[in-house]
């Protein structure tokens, strides 16, 4: 068992690398690039926490930024940095540029995250923004899976540099994509971002959103990171039956975003459906490690992921909800904040747990979690609240 738990960060980071490799403006990684140049378990780590806390810290900024100059604007730099940041790391010989180039690849992530977001809701109608966002997220989905398959498997005829600078060609192709694609122009707003926060933050569905927003991120940063290293060590799986279960697990959740997305638009109290999927969602943590084998983890984990699509299509909608043409981009700039801390501070706080008391520590105290949030979302939404200060109803 303490031989197990030493292999638990250097895995996470092996997979943390490996899916990070297609997501939107961030740089390819995997653990064999830390290797090479000298990298270790802590540096593996540390790697993965330089992108996601710099794309938490500026994602609200990069929001103002594009509702200043245009949606565009905005996703044309993220690209162009993102496909930098990604031909850096395929050239770099030691780690020290490791860690510029993914912290630059935090950047692009922050800036298309919100440019993204914010454009979608800008060109759909209100009665069918879930549905819009079902297929943006399905599209990401399918990214996150296909990626990094296709760039594994081409490890097998060149090297993983030659890999990673190839790849950023792809970034080439978003650019000339975005081009073509008409923008609008930004809105005279000046530079006050406080303005447009406070706003925002004086909704009492501001709080209700971003509570319920933390704990869903809590929960899926914590399961993706630790799911390989569990089926192997916990479950006694193969490394492809490990694959497999991954695998399923975004397929379910891939084709829940449309029907999801359909279910949100046309629910009326989507803090409810938020509610209902984070306990439900932690009732599914609390039970996976009383689980054994493989149909029975990757069942139990397809259910709940396809409820968890669900709670984040709702989130979004409702984020967007708070904002206006003027300030959407600081909307989901903020939503993007809450996501990134949530996936950066899950895996670092839950990981501490299993690592020094095993896997149910740590998977009851995410659940545990998770319902506290759930509980949380709740209350910030009851009647009686409502009645010590009103606002308007969404």
């Amino acid at each position: 068992m303490l031989a197990s738990r030493r292999n638990l960060r250097p895995n996470i980071g092996q997979y943390y690398c490996r899916v990070i490799r297609e997501r939107p403006g961030r740089g390819a990684q995997s653990s064999r690039r830390m290797v090479r140049p000298g990298g270790d378990k802590v540096a593996i780590g540390l790697l993965f926490s330089v992108s996601t806390v710099t794309a938490a810290g500026l994602s609200l900024p990069a929001g103002f930024l594009g509702d200043r100059f245009g949606k565009r604007t905005l996703l044309l730099l993220s690209i162009a940095i993102g496909g930098l940041s990604q031909l850096g790391m395929g050239v770099a010989q030691s780690v020290p540029p490791l860690f510029v180039w993914q912290a630059l690849a935090g950047v692009g992530i922050a800036g298309a995250q919100a440019a993204l977001m914010s454009a979608l809701v800008d060109v759909v109608p209100s009665a069918r923004v879930g549905r819009a966002m079902g297929w943006l997220t399905l599209a990401i989905q399918l990214g996150l899976l296909i990626g990094p398959a296709l760039a594994g498997a081409s490890l097998h005829w060149i090297g993983l540099g030659t890999a990673l600078a190839v790849s950023a060609a792809l970034f080439v192709l978003g650019l000339a994509v975005t081009l073509a694609v008409p923008g609008t122009p930004g809105r005279d707003i000046g530079w006050n971002i406080v303005g447009p926060l406070r706003e925002l933050a004086g909704r009492r569905a501001f709080a209700v959103a971003t509570v319920g927003m933390l704990g869903a991120t809590l929960f899926s940063g914590t399961m993706q990171a630790y799911l390989p290293v569990f089926g192997k060590q916990q479950l006694g799986l193969t490394p492809e039956q490990v694959g497999y279960m991954i695998a399923i697990q975004a397929v379910a959740s891939g084709l829940a975003r449309i029907p999801g997305g359909q279910i949100v638009d046309r629910l009326p109290r989507r803090i409810l459906l938020i509610v209902c999927g984070l306990g439900i969602y932690a009732v599914a943590v609390a039970a996976l490690p009383h689980v054994a084998g493989f149909w029975a983890a990757t069942v139990l984990l397809a259910l709940s992921a396809t409820i968890l699509a669900i709670v984040f299509i709702a989130l979004g909608v409702v984020f967007s909800n708070l904002s206006t043409a003027e300030t959407r981009g600081v909307a989901m700039g903020v939503y993007g904040t809450v996501l990134f801390l949530g996936l950066g501070f899950g895996p670092a706080i839950f990981g501490a747990i299993m690592q020094h008391s095993g896997y149910l520590a740590g998977f009851t105290a995410c659940a545990a979690t998770g319902l506290l949030m759930a509980a949380l979302t709740a209350a910030l939404r009851s009647d009686r609240l409502r009645r010590l200060r009103p606002v308007p109803t969404y």
